[in-house]
């Protein structure tokens, strides 16, 4: 399936047939890190615990002065009306070749395969761009559904970091 990447208002938006990826900028960010909905329809009324954590990231890096456009957070929604799903995005900018990948669904949204599709959409995108050569992702070892996202991806498990179950990826399995 073609990825689409476009802009929006300075947001990186990703789209992959139903999913589309939504960049969420620092002012945005804030919002979801509050539990704040940031203008978005989400699946279940306000983003998930994950999603709140990942943007806690984004507002942390802006803070810092070491945020990057597209390398934050994204809102996963679907194409059709733009419900916003989860959150899913990158632990921060390319560092060495390498860059983290995260994602978490609304409750509503698990076991239909968006997960999948935002990991893989995630993956593509980064690994269209020159600076990055490895997508790493990490899960709790008890995390069998993400390990399964990781493994439908392409992902290869690597050692362990610390107690994290660690996976890389260099190429997109289509």
């Amino acid at each position: 399936m073609t990825l689409h990447a476009s802009h929006d208002g300075g947001r990186l938006v990703l789209t992959q047939g139903r999913l589309t990826l939504r960049e969420q900028l620092p002012d945005d960010a804030a919002l979801l890190a509050d539990g704040k909905p940031a203008g978005l329809s989400w699946i279940d009324g306000v983003p998930g615990e994950g999603t709140v954590g990942a943007a806690s990231m984004t507002v942390a890096a802006a803070a810092a002065g070491v945020y990057t456009s597209g390398w934050g957070v994204f809102a996963i929604q679907r194409t059709q009306d733009l419900m916003a799903l989860g959150g899913a995005g990158f632990h921060g900018p390319p560092d060495r070749g390498s860059v983290e990948i995260g994602y978490d669904l609304s409750e509503s949204a698990r076991g239909m395969g968006w997960a999948t599709d935002a990991a893989r959409t995630l993956c593509h995108w980064a690994l269209l761009q020159p600076e990055v050569v490895i997508v790493l992702a990490t899960t709790e070892p008890a995390n069998r559904a993400s390990q399964a996202v990781l493994e439908r991806v392409g992902f290869v498990r690597v050692p362990n970091r610390g107690e994290l179950w660690a996976y890389e990826l260099t190429s997109l399995v289509t």
